[in-house]
């Protein structure tokens, strides 16, 4: 049964850090992730849950689509 707490974890777990030691994120990491602790998500829902629960993390992917890619900006931390 899917936990509302497995989303975090599976945030978490989606999130890599680069060579250059930026945080990132994608969103199909994520959907995979979640789909790990049984949260079936689309790509757009867990875009939209990132925008707005994980305030220091900006989208910079370099194409159209909903497989997006996130950054931590500043000193942020993962919520």
């Amino acid at each position: 049964m899917a936990k509302y707490s497995d989303i975090g974890t599976a945030f978490r777990a989606a999130t890599k850090r680069e060579p250059s030691g930026r945080l990132v994120v994608t969103s199909v990491d994520f959907v995979r992730e979640l789909e790990a602790v049984n949260h079936h998500w689309s790509l757009g829902r867990a875009n939209r849950w990132i925008a707005q629960y994980q305030t220091y993390f900006r989208d910079y992917t370099p194409h159209e689509g909903e497989d997006r890619r996130f950054f931590m900006i500043g000193m942020g931390r993962i919520m």
